[in-house]
This record gives structure tokens, sequence and C-alpha cells, in this order.
């Protein structure tokens, strides 16, 4: 089987922790969307307590979205295989006034 390079985009406040917009992951076929976080953040640690609970969970305040849907609309939710052809991308909390 073949790695999958995936990029995972970064927006708000989460760009200036990663320093760019955009992160490349090499991937195994089969990883899932949680998994996929915890090897972003094993290469950039400082973002654990922005995107993992104490528990390893995805936090419910932040947002992923898999190819435009909201991971807790997607089918296995945090679960779902990423696909080589996905576009991940990870919102904090939006507010606005």
């Amino acid at each position: 089987m073949e790695d999958l390079i995936m990029k995972v985009n970064f927006y708000a406040t989460l760009r200036p922790i990663v320093g760019q917009k955009t992160v490349e992951l090499t991937l195994k076929q089969g990883t899932t969307a949680i998994q996929l976080v915890h090897m972003f953040v094993s290469d950039y640690p400082r973002m654990r307590g922005e995107l993992l609970d104490e528990n390893g969970n995805f936090l419910p305040h932040m947002k992923f979205f898999l190819n435009g849907r909201q991971s807790e609309y997607l089918p296995e939710q945090m679960n779902t295989v990423i696909q080589a052809d996905d576009k991940v991308d990870i919102f904090p909390p939006v507010g606005g006034g």
C-alpha cells in the first residue's frame, strides 16, 4: 500500500502555532481523522492543548472538516478513514459581533 500525502489547512489562531497555513503529513492507508490529529500533534506539540483533551479526544469546540463536512456529520465522525483526495481543514471556535 502506498502512503498518502495529505495537506491539512489551519485557520485563525492556529496558524501562528504551526507557522503557516498548510502542513503536509504523510499518512498510511487506513489512517482515521483522529489518528491524523494525533500524528500532527506529535509533530507540533504546542497544538495538543488546542486540539485534544486529556484523554486524547478531539475537543468538541474545535472544528475538523473533511471535504467541507464537519466531523460530527461524517458517518464515522473522527473515526472516518482519510482518502488520498480528501481536503482537511481545522478551525478554532469562531466568534463574531
